[in-house]
């Protein structure tokens, strides 16, 4: 009996390491197909909301580099930091043999990302910009990763959050929302930006949806024209709004109201698992705003 059980188990795991070993493929978010032996064993993730991505799939232990800022889970910090928004060190990356390497597109230069390639490992460009890709991302991760069910699971957990969502704040009254991505130039989100969808899943109405820029400057006279009923910025709850000019102008309803919010950074500014938690801060932001 003891000999039947032990067979057994080595074929059970002889059984999981041949899955193992099958040959993995997805989409990035450019349209290239990424084609793996095998799942990754070896991952570079960078962007910080790829590094949360990978460890809400429960691949952390297959993470060997992460760019800089990349602090969540608490384990990420302990990673080597291989670079950032401003360089890639190419050099050190090849030193940690990795299999597989996700890359933010618009966090990193062109003239950053494109030595990549000269690695000879492939590379995931990322490029999330609604909910359904964040899914999306998290399905295709997840297959490449070896961690298709997790994939699926975690996918699908983002969109029932966001449904959920969407539904509760439906039908409210529209509230002017302009959301500050700096003070110093002005600068905002266009309709395109995942943070403007929040905006619209919340019942609020980005005042500069329509500019063609992703993360467009606008001049302070403008933003008074559009008179926003609340300012919303990335920040944590301890800090202090960066008001800019704003105080020059108590016509504006927002500052004649005092309605400026604070939504953290590290949700609702990353595309990660945790993007709806920042929404729904922002959605009650807005509420108050009513």
């Amino acid at each position: 009996m003891q000999r039947w059980l032990r067979l057994l188990a080595a074929a059970l795991a002889l059984a999981a390491t041949a899955a193992l070993a099958q040959p993995v493929s997805g989409v990035d978010d450019s349209g290239r197909t990424i084609r793996l032996a095998q799942p990754a064993r070896r991952v570079i993730t960078l962007g910080p909301h790829l590094t949360e991505q990978v460890f809400a799939l429960g691949a952390g232990a297959q993470v060997v580099g992460v760019s800089r800022f990349s602090n969540f889970p608490a384990e990420a910090q302990r990673l080597p930091v291989v670079g950032d928004a401003v360089a890639i060190h190419h050099e050190q990356i090849a030193t940690l043999k990795p299999d597989l390497i996700l890359v933010w597109r618009t966090g990193f230069p062109e003239r950053a990302r494109a030595p990549l390639q000269a690695l000879g490992v492939p590379v995931f460009e990322s490029e999330i910009r609604s909910v359904a890709e964040l899914a999306r991302s998290l399905r295709t991760l997840g297959v490449l990763l070896g961690r298709a069910e997790a994939g699926e699971a975690e996918a699908r957990r983002v969109e029932q959050q966001w449904a959920q969502l969407q539904a509760e704040y439906a039908r409210r009254r529209p509230v002017r929302v302009f959301y500050q991505l700096w003070h110093q130039p002005l600068m905002t989100i266009n309709r395109e930006h995942l943070i403007s969808q929040a905006i619209s899943a919340c019942g609020g109405v980005n005042v500069f949806g329509e500019l063609p820029p992703f993360t467009p400057t606008v001049s302070w006279e403008a933003a008074v024209q559009r008179n926003p009923e609340l300012i919303a910025m990335a920040g944590a709850a301890s800090d202090h709004p960066e008001l800019g000019q704003w105080p020059r102008f108590p016509s504006v309803d927002a500052v004649r109201h005092q309605r400026f919010a604070l939504i953290d950074g590290d949700l609702i500014g990353r595309m990660g698992p945790r993007f709806v938690q920042g929404a729904r801060a922002l959605c009650e932001a807005i509420d108050k705003a009513r």
